[in-house]
């Protein structure tokens, strides 16, 4: 196969993924989140749905994003301060890390280093955020990305600050 060949196979392929996430149904606010099986890092089976109930902040990062990593501490302050809290209106608050990562060793360091200490982490191999069937699940294109679940499932916002998730969590504790 030459050169040219290559490239036309790739770019058709491109074009295929743009087709199947216009024609995806969207996770945007007021959407269910999509729910999806994975397995979390210490080897036990997840499923999203088993934490309804609770709020969920779900982010996709990668140990290789520099802005991931800028904004690790957030995610680890938002869980320091409102994990195991009492809510109005649910159980507790989860954050729930899906690493997109090409080493994972370099997973690994980065995880510890930026003080991830909550269960719900997952690791999936991907050369490429498209690639990713979780990612796509969520439309994600690029990380980081953040989802913030409210108790019944739904998406309540995305890519928010760590002011404004933690104004919306405050607002909801008893």
């Amino acid at each position: 196969m030459g050169n040219n060949q290559k490239v036309l196979l790739l770019i058709t392929g491109v074009v295929l993924m743009a087709i199947f996430f216009y024609k995806k149904k969207r996770a945007d606010v007021g959407a269910l989140a999509p729910d999806f099986e994975a397995e979390l890092i210490d080897q036990s089976d997840f499923q999203l749905s088993d934490l309804r109930g609770s709020y969920v902040l779900l982010d996709f990062w990668g140990s290789w994003c520099p802005p991931c990593r800028k904004d690790n501490p957030n995610l680890v302050s938002l869980h320091n301060a409102f994990h195991n809290k009492k809510y109005k209106d649910a159980e507790n608050f989860h954050v729930v890390t899906i690493a997109l990562e090409r080493d994972l060793k370099r997973w690994k360091r980065a995880a510890e280093k930026d003080g991830f200490v909550w269960p719900h982490q997952i690791v999936q191999e991907s050369r490429f955020v498209l690639s990713n069937p979780l990612a796509m699940k969520y439309q994600v294109s690029e990380i980081p990305a953040k989802f913030l679940i409210n108790p019944e499932g739904q998406i309540i916002g995305t890519n928010q600050s760590k002011a404004e998730i933690q104004s919306y969590l405050q607002s909801k504790l008893i």
